[in-house]
């Protein structure tokens, strides 16, 4: 997948409205979850990746011992 995190949090926001509002047939329902679960798990692994980064950048400038 070679979307932003804020691309993805947009489409999965789409798609999730979409199903709430009962405006995806139950015939591509299957298909759309699939999609939304691809997309929560590509936003999970670049949250995660970001968190990391950021701690990672915070611990390089912290003194070690306070």
């Amino acid at each position: 997948m070679n979307l932003t995190y804020n691309e993805a949090y947009q489409q999965l926001s789409t798609l999730v409205e979409q199903i709430e509002d009962n405006e995806i047939q139950l015939d591509t329902l299957a298909e759309k979850v699939a999609q939304a679960k691809e997309l929560i798990a590509f936003c999970e692994t670049k949250l995660r990746t970001i968190d990391n980064e950021v701690t990672q950048a915070l611990g390089d400038n912290n003194p070690k011992d306070l």
